[in-house]
Order: C-alpha cells, then structure tokens, then sequence
C-alpha cells in the first residue's frame, strides 16, 4: 500500500536542535509545502493538572513551569501545546521567560544537563471544550485528539510533560518509528 499521507516522525520533536536548525514543526511543515509557526500563550509557574503531575512526579501541592502554545499550520490553528517542566529544572531559566528559546525548550535543558534519552506518548480523544473550540476555532460537536508525552534522560528524570490537543477532523492519527539498532 503506497504511503500517500502526512506520516509524522516524533523523533525531531524529542531531540535538542542544532544550531541554526530551524524548530521540528517548521522544518515538517515545510517539508511538507506549509508554513508551520507556534504563538507563545503564555508562561507560569502553576499547579499542573494531575496526571502531568504524575508524569513529572511532583506531589499534588509541587509546581511546575508550564509553556503555552498555539501551533499554527498555514496560519489556522491546529494545536494547543502546554509543556510543563519541574520547578527545580526550569525556575530562573529561558524556560521561565515568556520568549522563545534559541533552539527550543529541548536545546535548552539539554544545555542545562538534562539531554533527552526516552519519551512515553498516549493518545486520546475526547469531546472539544468550549476554551479549545474558541482556540482552535471547532464547532462544538468537534472532537480533540489528546497526545501527552513525557521525557526523561537515561537516569529516568523526567524533564519535561506535554499535552497536546489537536483538531480532530477526521484524518487518522499514524505513527512512524525508526529503530536506532546502534544501541
């Protein structure tokens, strides 16, 4: 069966960029014919929800530095991304700023000491709430898709937690994963 649609490959997202590498979301995009962009929503320091808590295994009263993203495909909205990272990594950092990062929230813990070495992913659907409808301008009736992904460095510390919910329009969700046998 011949491959005819957009397989996306996770693995530029979980790896720190080289410098003046563009980010992971607008090299596919325009690998692809598109202009990928991401808007900065804003920065905090904030409870996160409980299973990043969980992910991150912070207690139900720890904090962490949460990043909130609208990715733009084309300029129409088509995911919200909040990253979260643990208090300790993040606080008084690029992390905590509420800028872009020169090379990304990877590069940057990765520049800290914490290189990403594996990443967990689960996917989801669920009915659209009335902020995400508004955000990703949805109707509705529309449904998301909710992929969460947590990163740890080969000590199991987990450095980073991110939720995305994406519009679900009815194309299917596919996963590519290159095998790295160097191991």
């Amino acid at each position: 069966m011949p491959d005819t649609g957009w397989a996306s490959v996770s693995t530029p997202y979980v790896r720190p960029r080289r410098l003046g590498e563009p980010d992971a979301w607008t090299e596919e995009a325009a690998a692809h014919g598109h202009v990928g962009t991401n808007q900065l929503r804003g920065v905090e320091e904030a409870r996160p929800p409980r299973e990043v808590a969980d992910m991150l295994g912070l207690g139900p009263e720890e904090t962490a530095v949460v990043r909130r993203r609208l990715v733009l495909l084309d300029g129409r909205p088509t995911e919200l991304a909040d990253s979260y990272y643990p208090r300790e990594i993040a606080r008084n950092t690029r992390l905590a700023e509420a800028r872009k990062i020169p090379g990304g929230a990877l590069t940057m813990l990765a520049e800290l000491g914490y290189r990403p070495h594996s990443a967990e992913e689960r996917v989801t659907a669920r009915p659209s709430t009335k902020p995400e409808q508004d955000a990703l301008d949805i109707q509705p009736e529309d449904w998301v898709m909710v992929l969460t992904r947590v990163l740890r460095t080969d000590t199991g510390t987990p450095i980073e937690a991110t939720v995305m919910t994406m519009v679900a329009d009815g194309r299917e969700l596919r996963y590519k994963m290159i095998i790295n046998e160097e191991t």
